[in-house]
């Protein structure tokens, strides 16, 4: 792998200078962490950095999917703010919701606050997101409406095989 493409695979960062924010609009919500999203002409795939939300096929996956999709609505402005593209060659950007009379909302932490996705912040960058997550599961909200036993994160899903997704893809009722 050349330099170049590797540099494209980290993350930007700039200590003196904030990172570019431009308006955009989602067009489809791939899951609850991943979008498309139409910003200066063009279309990114776009993924959130520091959460992780419940696969499709995974239990409360199309719960939160829906959510987000009533959360963005089809002609609402989001803020997006590019920082680099993963393995995958998806965008990782933050998305926030302007709010009128207040600051923009980040997407990551009310997806986190709501329930429907797990914070990934091994670091501790982000004040608060285990506090967040630690709320949500209290509260018994979104994918923690039965409890925090027996919840599976996305990459304990990811290595499932077919049966086994059948055998532990039920979750709680809704």
């Amino acid at each position: 792998m050349g330099e170049t493409a590797f540099q494209s695979l980290i993350p930007a960062r700039s200590t003196t200078t904030t990172l570019p924010e431009e308006a955009g609009r989602v067009v489809r919500v791939v899951d609850a962490d991943t979008y498309d999203v139409l910003a200066g002409g063009t279309t990114y795939r776009v993924r959130l950095p520091g959460v992780d939300a419940p696969e499709r096929d995974q239990p409360f996956g199309h719960q939160a999917a829906d959510s987000v999709a009533r959360l963005l609505g089809s002609d609402r402005t989001v803020l997006l703010t590019r920082r680099g593209v993963d393995l995958y060659g998806r965008t990782l950007a933050s998305v926030r919701l302007p709010v009128a009379g207040g600051p923009a909302l980040a997407l990551d932490s009310l997806l986190v606050v709501r329930g429907w996705a797990w914070a990934f912040d091994p670091k501790r960058r982000v004040a608060g997101r285990a506090t967040q997550q630690a709320a949500a599961v209290a509260a018994r909200r979104g994918l923690w409406k039965c409890g925090a036993v027996g919840v599976l994160t996305p990459r304990q899903w990811r290595q499932f095989n077919y049966k086994n997704k059948r055998r532990y893809g039920v979750g709680c009722t809704w």
